[in-house]
């Protein structure tokens, strides 16, 4: 299988090629393991994983960590914080479920064999040992659903190999079945709704519209994120807290909102737990 080869600082302008068309975009280097985007995340220090595949409980400001840094905005990606990972970079990655997308990966002859006879027809990209099939639509991502096949699409990345054949078709049911065990949703029980430190404090609530309307922005907010998800969700936690966290009024149940609207971005229940806790101590509270 053949599939396109480039120098190394060839992948920036690939890049902002690719994000105008709605892909958030990431460099890899070798390995397909993502850069830091920031200081403080460099060579891990941030407490991600060893590979940095998967997000740490750093707060730094900047789009960052793998999948969660993913993003279409040019002035970031030509940015001088991404410059020399531009320049190191072994390929261009994107997020399919940013882009309201999921890729079937399919890492062996086997594996096409069994999509062939089971998957509609959609596009196709070759790969170094077999193919990306994608689809358009978004579902919790996962590896070795059956014998090599993996599905990234929420909080995940895959490499970008070019542009395919074929015509991008809705997400099967088929595909979606292929997830025996789904992610646990997101709930507020682990974490802790800061309470006033002294009685008789004045609440800032003029009424209860008020908090119901920071509450709904603030879902609104990660609702509307289309890349640097993580980032996003702990920014939101942070303002709401800030705003609305030292008088009482913030309850598990506007927790549980914001909770779910992260969940519908793809982010996991110990993702919002470490936002939400890394933003009250941020806070102080």
């Amino acid at each position: 299988m053949t599939q396109p080869t480039m120098i190394r600082g060839e992948h920036l302008p690939t890049a902002l090629t690719l994000a105008p068309r709605g892909l958030p975009v990431l460099p890899l280097r070798a390995g397909k393991v993502p850069f830091g985007n920031c200081p403080a995340c460099a060579d891990n220090r941030c407490g991600g994983r060893p590979n940095m595949k998967t997000p740490g409980p750093c707060t730094c400001p900047a789009p960052c960590h793998g999948w969660a840094g993913a993003t279409t905005d040019p002035a970031v990606i030509g940015s001088a914080a991404w410059a020399r990972a531009w320049r190191e970079a072994a390929a261009v990655a994107y997020h399919p479920g940013g882009a309201g997308l999921t890729v079937v990966d399919l890492d062996n002859a086997d594996a096409i064999t069994w999509a062939g006879a089971n998957l509609p027809a959609t596009r196709t990209v070759s790969t170094t040992r077999g193919e990306h099939w994608i689809y358009r639509g978004t579902m919790p991502s996962a590896n070795a659903v059956r014998p090599g096949l993996d599905i990234k699409s929420l909080m995940s990345y895959a490499r970008w190999l070019g542009a395919g054949a074929g015509i991008v078709a809705p997400l099967p049911d088929t595909v979606r079945a292929l997830l025996v065990r789904e992610a646990a949703p997101a709930s507020p029980a682990a974490v802790t709704v800061p309470r006033p430190a002294a009685r008789g404090r004045r609440c800032p609530h003029r009424s209860p519209a008020y908090l119901e309307r920071g509450i709904a922005m603030a879902e609104q907010r990660i609702t509307d994120a289309t890349s640097a998800v993580h980032a996003t969700v702990f920014a939101t936690f942070l303002a709401v807290l800030s705003t609305h966290g030292r008088c009482g009024c913030l309850t598990e149940a506007h927790t549980a909102r914001l909770f779910a609207a992260a969940g519908t971005k793809g982010e996991t229940a110990r993702h919002c737990a470490d936002a939400w806790t890394n933003a009250v101590r941020r806070l102080g509270m």
